[in-house]
């Protein structure tokens, strides 16, 4: 995607370093953030510099590289980035695949692993258009998080559909949940989206259900970071509640993430870690004054104390369907992919 005139993706391997667009200073300020070792790699994963499934996968394939490359301990290095993020697949994957090619191919198979992300992506896009319905009236889709390219490597899921629409023509309109308590939403896809020239407005996260019933939503996409073998979806807190939501007011609901997300060896949404990060995150609020000057206020009552599950597991019996780079599946098929 385009920033400014100039194509980026989200992250890049230059030598031995890696490159990230720095997503906590988004929407405010635009800056490429480099990772000269692995555990500076590790941290910008840990500390959400990046974020995101796929973005997630294909850093961390680089951060495998990179440890070769540094000739560290292969087996000391995959147990520290696997830990960085515990409930995103894509992670696992891509480090599982640069460990076992080896020193000497680990680079060429991290940056194999970052175009299959962007073209799975693409192709998603393909598929998922199919869905945005050309009637005489503007199609109104709702998000939840952030799945556009800032969360992969380019394209993004969930938003890489609207993007084919637009690029057909067809007419849309984008509801775009805040998604506390980092609001990815409100920071990230609605800059994607204005960037992109793409009608929307930004809703309360707990708006959604109400802009359901009075029949103003006809789609819902979310992405996923972790698809178990009966086709739960582990995804961004908050995405259960929308699938009930949905569910209730006959709403679509899909999700859109490539087969790597899918982790083959669990079973269902039960057997998947959910990660809890810090209590800070709901407490505090980052962002700029009137002066354009970075800071961070108490948002919450002094002395409270608060509860941060990072994801939710949506059921299979909630969802319509899961669009991947091979097709759009039933959940219940998942385990034929």
């Amino acid at each position: 995607m385009k920033v400014a005139g100039k194509q980026y993706r989200t992250v890049w391997m230059e030598g031995s370093s890696v490159f990230l667009i720095e997503q906590n200073l988004l929407p405010f300020d635009f800056k490429i953030f480099e990772a000269r070792t692995y555990l500076d790699t590790c941290r910008a994963i840990k500390t959400m510099i990046v974020r995101g499934a796929g973005a997630i996968g294909a850093t961390a394939g680089f951060a495998m590289a990179q440890a070769y490359l540094e000739g560290a301990d292969p087996q000391k290095a995959r147990a520290e980035i696997e830990a960085t993020r515990p409930t995103a697949q894509n992670l696992f994957y891509a480090v599982e695949r640069v460990f076992n090619a080896g020193k000497d191919k680990a680079a060429a198979e991290a940056q194999r692993i970052a175009d299959e992300d962007a073209d799975c992506c693409k192709k998603i896009g393909e598929f998922g258009v199919k869905l945005i319905i050309e009637g005489g009236k503007t199609f109104n889709i709702e998000t939840h998080c952030n799945a556009g390219w800032l969360a992969f490597v380019d394209f993004g899921s969930a938003l890489s559909p609207i993007y084919a629409a637009r690029d057909q023509g067809k007419k849309v309109f984008v509801y775009v949940d805040e998604t506390r308590p980092r609001s990815q939403g409100a920071r990230l896809t609605a800059w994607e989206l204005k960037n992109e020239n793409i009608p929307h407005a930004i809703i309360p996260d707990n708006a959604g259900a109400y802009l359901m019933s009075l029949g103003k939503v006809d789609l819902m996409i979310v992405g996923a970071d972790r698809i178990a073998r009966n086709g739960d979806v582990a995804n961004k807190i908050g995405t259960l509640e929308k699938a009930i939501a949905a569910k209730r007011y006959n709403i679509p609901f899909y999700v859109a993430a490539p087969t790597s997300t899918i982790d083959k060896d669990c079973p269902s949404g039960k057997d998947i870690p959910i990660e809890e990060r810090s209590q800070d995150e709901v407490l505090y609020q980052t962002g700029p004054d009137k002066s354009g000057k970075m800071g961070t206020i108490l948002v919450c009552s002094p002395g409270s104390e608060a509860i941060n599950p990072a994801f939710d597991v949506t059921p299979a019996e909630l969802i319509t369907g899961i669009i991947t780079e091979k097709g759009i599946h039933r959940p219940d098929d998942i385990r034929k992919i």
